[in-house]
């Protein structure tokens, strides 16, 4: 049987995982996917009435309605299977605030320097290493959100300060090191983590 053109320049999903979430994830993305089951049992209530209207080739509404259909499936597919494919262990941020610092860990504040191997440029950087999905930054302080599980974080958790180490990255090879490492402070935490949202779902 042929490959269809969709299937074979489709980015394959990613492995099953474990992700560190804030309490109360779990329940967002419950919410978020009754949320499109309500939302798709209106679409449909539209699509009836756009169909009794008359010729559909020619009834732009009930098109409109097929479409909205499909994308609302294929958001529900999609969270659907982010749900089914990890495993979810919601952590405390409070526990951050006291976490010891002998190497980088979720929680932690982390002042990085990042040199790039090809051009041999350095760029400094400080990143509170933090649950999934996070993005926010403190204006104040300049401290970036960094998810654990981006490949930066995943390269430089559990190394101590001042070991550099070299690894790969998609943007290429690095050397890495660790030039300070702290507890973030109450208020930081208060700037950086806001309001826990679903995860962004791409149409295909």
């Amino acid at each position: 049987m042929p490959l269809h053109r969709k299937k074979i320049f489709r980015i394959p999903a990613p492995p099953p995982g474990t992700i560190y979430v804030r309490p109360g994830y779990n329940r967002v993305l419950a919410e978020e996917f009754e949320a499109l089951k309500r939302k798709r049992v209106d679409l449909v209530k539209d699509k009836v009435e756009a169909h009794s209207q008359g010729d559909l080739r020619e009834n732009f509404g009930f098109k409109a309605a097929k479409d909205a259909i499909r994308a609302v499936d294929r958001k529900m597919t999609s969270l659907d299977r982010f749900v089914a494919r990890n495993t979810f262990i919601e952590v405390d941020p409070t526990l951050w605030l006291t976490k010891p610092t002998d190497t980088l860990q979720l929680g932690h504040v982390v002042t990085l320097e990042k040199q790039d191997l090809a051009t041999k440029r350095k760029h400094t950087f400080t990143f509170l290493i933090t649950t999934h999905g996070e993005t926010a930054s403190d204006p104040e302080t300049g401290i970036e959100c960094l998810p654990h599980n981006s490949p930066l974080a995943a390269a430089v958790l559990g190394l101590s300060v001042n070991a550099p180490a070299t690894v790969t990255l998609p943007a290429g090879a690095a050397l890495l090191t660790i030039r300070a490492l702290r507890n973030p402070t109450q208020p930081e935490l208060d700037r950086l983590l806001t309001a826990i949202r679903p995860p962004e779902i791409e149409d295909d």
